[in-house]
C-alpha cells in the first residue's frame, strides 16, 4: 500500500521508525521522539489510517495448490494432529476463523482462530497457558467453552472453541422480528454471561454482535459469548494493553468504549465491557450504531476515535425518529411501526442505554449485573436506576404494575394514600439498591485495577493475583453490606477450590459463615450455602470426621428448612455419601448413593452435571467394594454422557476417565489402563498444571499402573515424584499422600527391598493411611515378602492397637 506522509520530512522520519515498532510501544516511542504534539499527532495520524486499511484489507497470501506454511491453515490439513481443517468461515484483520473436525479422543466439530501474524510475540504462548486456567474456571450456559490452545508448526498461535452454528444476536433479532421486551430478555442473559466471567476474573474488551450468537433450545434462544479472554491473551503487559493503544489496537470500531481508545489511559477494567454491552443493546434497540457505521469507513480513524471520547451520540429513540429512511423497516423487524417504537425507546430505555455509555467509567454501571437489573426493573414497570425518580414517575410507575388495583381504589385520594405508603418502602429499597451497586461498582473496579507499576513488576497480571487482591480487601471494602460480603467470599472460595488452593478456600468459607451468623442470626437456606461449601473443602482436605460432622448438620438443617426432596438436601446426602466412603462405610455410602443418582435424575435430568457426580460416586462406592465390573459400566456410562456433553476436557470428564482406568486395571487389563492414565495425566498437566491435586492423583495413578505392569524403574521414579509434590501442596499428612507412599512400599517389597518397605508402611499408617486399608494390612498380597518378618509382625500389631486406642475415643 501506499501512505502520503505529508509535508514535513520529520513526521515522514518519525512514522517509518515508528512503523517498524511492536504496535504497543509506538505511542511511547513518540511521547519520548518529540515534544512536538502537532508533529506527533500528524504521526499518530498516520499510523492510525496505516493500521486501519491494513485491517480491512488483509488477506493472508495463498497459491493455487493448497499449500501451507509459515502456520497457514487449509481445508484437509491436521492442525496438532488432531483437528481437520474444513472450510473458512471468516477471515479480518485479527486472523482466521476455520471450521475444523476433531478426531481424537472424540469427533465433534469446532472453530480454531488463527491469529494473524504480527499480533504476537515470543512470550504470547506463556499468556496462552496462564490465560487457558482463566477460561477453564468459567462454566455459565451463554459462554461458549474453550476447549485448547497452541501454536502452528510456525508458532502462529491458535485457539479452538466450541462451534456455536448461531446468528450474530442482533441479526437474530432481525431475522426473527422479536419484539423489544423479547430483545432485552435475550440481552439480560449477555449480561449474565459477562457478569459470570468478571466473577472469574477475565474481560472480553472485544464484545460485539459477532461475538455473540444465538441457537435455538427446545425453540428458544440462547445466546453464547465466543472469544472470552482471547483478547487479554493478546496482551503483551500488564500496563499497556494494545487494546488502549490508538495504533494496533485489538477492540473493534464502534464497539470499543473511549477509554480503549484513548491512549493516556494505562488500564482498562470491567466497564469497558459494559460500555460495549451498552452499543449492543442501542443497536438491538434503534437498529444502528451509536456512531453511524459508514463513518468509521469514510473518516480518518483518529478523527472517528476522537468523536467516540469527546461526543455524545443522539439517544436511541431520537435515532430512530430522524432515520425517516430506515425507520419502517428498523419496526417491523421489532414487530411495531416507527411511531411506536420510537415512544416505546423515549424515556426508561433511552436513560438506561446512556448510562451503559457514559464517556466517564465512574458514570457507567459498574458491573454488567446493574445494567441488567435495571432492565429488569424496566420490563416489571418498577423505577429504573439510571433515571431521576420524580414523584410524577415514580406515580407513572405504580399505576402500570397495579392498574386494577388502581381502577379497583377508585378514588384519586386513597390511590395517593396508598401511592405514598408503597413508595416510600420503594424508595427505601431503591436507595438499598443504590447503595449496594456503587458498593459493587467500587469493588469490582479495585479488584481489576491492579495497574501500579510496582505491582505488575513488568509482568502481565493473572488471574491468581487479581483474586489474591480482592481475597485480602474484600472485609474492608463490602464491610458495609454483610450479605454481599458472604456471597464473594463464597464466589472466591469457589475459585480458590477449583485451583486446587483449598487451605485459602477454607478461609474464606468459615469467615463467610462468621458473618451470616451475626447478620442472620438463624438458619436459613442462605447460611447453609457457605457450610455446604466448606464441607466439601474438608473432605478434599482429608479431614473426614470433620466433614462428615458437619454435612449431618447440614443435612438435618436442610431438610428442616427445605424439604427432603429440595435440591440442597440431596446434594448434601450425595456429599455425605462421598465422606463415609473415604472412611470405609460401604454399605452406607452405596444406599445413599443410589438414592441421590435416582434423585438427581428426576430434578436435574440425566445429562446434568451434578447427576453425573452422583453417577461417579456410585461406581466409586462399587469400586472401594472391590465390585470392578459394575463400577467400571457405571464409570463408562458417566463419561461417555460427560464427554458428548461438556467435551473431553472438562474437568469431570478426565476425573470420570480417570475413574474408568481405575476400575479396568483392578480387573487386570494394566495396557489398556495405563494408556488411559497418560490421557488424564497429560489433560491434567496441560489445563490445571503440574501442581494441581487432580494432576497429582493422575501421576500417583499412572505409576501404580506401571508398577502392576512391573516396570518399576519408571514405576518407582513417578511414585516419588509424586510423593515429593503431593507433600509440598496437599501435606504428609493427607489421606492421598499415605497411599502413595504405601503403594512405593508395595513396590519395594515385591523387589525384596524388605527395610525400605516396612519403613514406608509406617510413615504411610503415621500419616493418616485410610482406616480400612490400614486395618488389612496383614491380608494384603502386595506385601507378601514381608510376612515373617519380626519388624512386619510388629507393624500389624502396631497398627491394632492404634486402631484400638482410636475408637475408644
Amino acid at each position: 500500500m501506499t501512505v502520503s506522509p505529508g509535508n514535513s520530512e520529520q513526521a515522514k522520519a518519525l512514522f517509518e521508525q515508528a512503523l517498524v515498532r511492536n504496535r504497543a510501544s509506538r505511542t511511547t516511542f513518540l511521547l519520548e521522539s518529540t515534544t512536538d504534539q502537532n508533529l506527533r499527532q500528524e504521526v499518530l495520524t498516520l499510523l492510525a489510517d496505516y493500521d486501519r486499511t491494513a485491517s480491512l484489507h488483509f488477506t493472508p497470501a495463498h497459491d493455487d495448490s493448497g499449500s501451507t506454511d509459515s502456520g497457514r491453515l487449509a481445508p484437509g490439513k491436521l492442525l496438532d494432529g488432531k483437528f481437520k481443517i474444513i472450510r473458512l468461515i471468516a477471515e479480518g484483520g485479527m486472523g482466521q476463523v476455520w471450521l475444523a473436525e476433531q478426531t481424537v479422543p472424540l469427533q465433534r466439530q469446532v472453530v480454531v482462530k488463527l491469529i494473524k501474524t504480527g499480533l504476537f510475540d515470543d512470550n504470547l504462548l506463556q499468556r496462552f497457558r496462564a490465560e487457558r486456567q482463566s477460561l477453564a474456571i468459567m462454566d455459565h450456559p451463554s459462554i461458549a467453552k474453550v476447549f485448547d490452545a497452541g501454536a502452528t508448526t510456525a508458532g502462529q498461535p491458535y485457539f479452538v472453541m466450541e462451534y456455536v452454528p448461531g446468528l450474530a444476536v442482533t441479526k437474530y433479532c432481525d431475522e426473527k422480528k422479536l419484539s423489544i421486551r423479547d430483545r432485552l430478555e435475550l440481552f439480560t442473559k449477555v449480561c449474565d454471561g459477562v457478569q459470570h466471567a468478571h466473577q472469574k476474573a477475565v474481560i472480553h474488551r472485544d464484545l460485539k454482535p459477532a461475538n455473540i450468537l444465538v441457537v435455538e433450545v427446545d425453540e428458544k434462544p440462547v445466546p453464547r459469548i465466543i472469544d472470552f479472554g482471547i483478547a487479554k491473551a493478546l496482551s503483551p503487559d500488564a500496563a499497556s494493553s494494545e487494546l488502549t493503544q490508538v495504533t494496533g489496537f485489538l477492540g473493534t470500531p464502534g464497539y470499543m468504549s473511549p477509554e480503549q481508545a484513548d491512549p493516556r489511559i494505562a488500564q482498562v477494567d470491567t466497564r469497558t465491557d459494559v460500555y460495549s454491552l451498552g452499543v449492543i443493546l442501542y443497536e438491538l434497540l434503534a437498529g444502528s450504531l451509536p456512531f453511524d457505521r459508514k463513518e468509521w469507513q469514510e473518516k480518518p480513524l483518529y478523527e472517528m476515535l476522537r468523536r467516540m471520547r469527546e461526543d455524545d451520540p443522539p439517544r436511541p429513540s431520537t435515532k430512530v425518529s430522524t432515520a425517516a429512511e430506515t425507520a419502517t423497516a428498523t419496526a417491523e423487524a421489532r414487530a411495531t411501526d416507527a411511531k411506536r417504537l420510537a415512544s416505546l425507546l423515549r424515556g426508561d430505555l433511552d436513560c438506561i442505554t446512556m448510562k451503559a455509555l457514559e464517556k466517564d467509567p465512574a458514570r457507567r454501571y459498574g458491573t454488567p449485573s446493574e445494567l441488567a437489573a435495571d432492565l429488569q426493573r424496566y420490563m416489571s414497570n418498577e423505577p429504573v436506576l439510571a433515571r431521576p425518580a420524580s414523584t410524577a414517575y415514580k406515580l407513572q410507575k405504580y399505576v402500570r404494575r397495579h392498574r386494577i388495583g388502581v381502577a379497583v381504589a377508585g378514588g384519586v385520594a386513597t390511590l395517593l394514600v396508598a401511592f405514598v405508603v408503597l413508595q416510600t418502602v420503594q424508595l427505601r429499597r431503591t436507595i438499598r439498591e443504590r447503595d449496594r451497586a456503587n458498593r459493587i461498582t467500587a469493588f469490582m473496579t479495585g479488584m481489576f485495577m491492579v495497574s501500579d507499576p510496582s505491582e505488575a513488576r513488568g509482568n502481565s497480571i493473572t488471574a491468581r493475583e487479581v483474586l489474591d487482591k480482592a481475597s485480602k480487601d474484600i472485609d474492608t471494602g463490602l464491610n458495609k453490606d454483610p450479605d454481599l460480603q458472604s456471597q464473594l467470599m463464597m464466589s472466591m472460595g469457589a475459585v480458590y477450590e477449583g485451583l486446587g488452593l483449598y487451605r485459602r478456600a477454607e478461609e474464606l468459607d468459615r469467615r463467610a459463615i462468621e458473618i451470616d451468623r451475626a447478620s442472620v442470626g438463624r438458619e436459613t437456606e442462605v447460611t447453609l450455602r457457605p457450610k455446604y461449601n466448606l464441607a466439601q473443602i474438608l473432605a478434599k482436605e482429608g479431614r473426614y470426621q470433620e466433614a462428615e460432622r458437619l454435612n449431618r448438620e447440614i443435612l438435618a438443617a436442610s431438610t428442616k428448612i427445605l424439604g427432603p426432596q429440595h435440591i440442597t438436601t440431596v446434594e448434601t446426602k450425595d456429599n455425605l455419601s462421598e465422606v463415609l466412603l473415604r472412611e470405609g462405610r460401604f454399605s452406607e455410602a452405596e444406599q445413599l448413593n443410589r438414592e441421590g443418582v435416582a434423585s438427581f435424575t428426576r430434578l436435574l435430568g440425566r445429562e446434568n452435571l451434578r447427576t453425573l457426580s452422583a453417577m461417579n460416586n456410585l461406581g466409586n462406592d462399587l469400586f472401594r467394594q472391590e465390585r470392578f465390573a459394575e463400577a467400571e459400566a457405571v464409570y463408562r456410562e458417566a463419561s461417555d454422557l460427560s464427554r458428548r456433553v461438556n467435551g473431553p476436557e472438562h474437568p469431570f470428564s478426565i476425573l470420570v476417565l480417570g475413574n474408568v482406568a481405575n476400575s479396568i486395571a483392578l480387573q487386570g487389563r494394566y495396557e489398556e489402563a495405563e494408556k488411559m492414565y497418560r490421557e488424564v495425566f497429560d489433560m491434567d498437566k496441560k489445563i490445571d498444571g503440574a501442581e494441581h491435586p487432580d494432576t497429582i492423583l493422575a501421576m500417583g495413578n499412572l505409576a501404580w499402573a506401571l508398577s502392576e505392569e512391573h516396570k518399576n524403574a519408571e514405576a518407582e521414579a513417578l511414585f516419588r515424584q509424586t510423593i515429593e509434590v503431593q507433600t509440598k501442596v496437599l501435606g504428609l499428612d493427607h489421606p492421598d499422600t499415605a497411599l502413595t507412599i504405601y503403594n512405593l512400599a508395595c513396590l519395594l517389597a515385591h523387589e525384596n527391598r524388605t527395610d525400605e518397605a516396612i519403613q514406608l508402611v509406617r510413615e504411610a499408617v503415621d500419616n493418616h493411611l485410610e482406616t480400612y486399608r490400614a486395618a488389612t494390612i496383614d491380608q494384603d498380597t502386595e506385601l507378601q515378602s514381608l510376612h515373617g518378618d519380626p519388624r512386619f509382625t510388629a507393624l500389624v500389631a502396631y497398627i491394632k492397637q492404634k486402631a484400638a486406642a482410636g475408637s475408644k475415643k
